[in-house]
């Protein structure tokens, strides 16, 4: 690059993709439920943090505002498949499927019930319990209020209960989402709670 800050700069970026690349393509996973388009994900994330590093490096949470790019990629992705399976849907009209009301009693795989979230319970629920994140720092990651978090989490985490059944549902969490362990948040699930509390 030429110059000592710039060299600097390449240096701090270097390190900073090494330590969070592997977070933000699960992250994107989680959130899109695409095990193959998740690197691609995070690559294009971490290149537009590239592209403004200056701003990046300067900002007070560097990894929530990548959580955030890595979010907002993933919200796009979303859209365009939608509009892209809404319009293959055109082609097969005679094949009536009933998509609004899915078979609940075969979904056993909490992945599978992610993706019927709406994005913003999805990330809430994701950003909570798979990256075991405070109120706080998912709010900062996602550009909502921490009110905001605790009601579509709340409300994520009921939703799955009544996908998945009662049974279990914290462990199934655990073993999906790949959570390091039973995070307050989803010990109230067991109570009821449903998370409503900050660390």
């Amino acid at each position: 690059m030429g110059t000592v800050v710039d060299d600097a700069a390449s240096v701090e970026f270097h390190a900073f993709f090494e330590r969070h690349y592997a977070e933000l393509s699960r992250l994107a996973h989680l959130l899109t439920g695409e095990p193959d388009t998740a690197d691609d994900l995070a690559a294009d994330a971490l290149l537009a943090l590239w592209h403004r590093w200056d701003r990046v490096r300067a900002a007070d949470h560097p990894a929530a505002y990548a959580r955030g790019v890595v979010a907002n990629l993933a919200r796009t992705r979303i859209r365009s498949a939608v509009r892209e399976r809404r319009r293959i849907a055109l082609f097969w009209s005679q094949r009536e499927e009933n998509v609004e009301n899915p078979d609940v009693a075969g979904v056993v795989d909490v992945q599978e019930a992610l993706r019927r979230l709406p994005f913003r319970k999805r990330a809430c629920v994701v950003l909570r319990h798979a990256f075991d994140l405070s109120e706080k720092d998912t709010a900062l990651a996602l550009g909502v209020s921490v009110g905001t978090v605790k009601s579509q989490t709340s409300k994520g985490m009921a939703e799955l209960q009544r996908l998945l059944g009662t049974q279990g549902v914290p462990q199934r969490m655990q073993a999906a989402l790949g959570a390091p362990r039973c995070s307050p948040a989803v010990e109230g699930v067991r109570t009821g709670e449903g998370g409503g509390r900050d660390r």
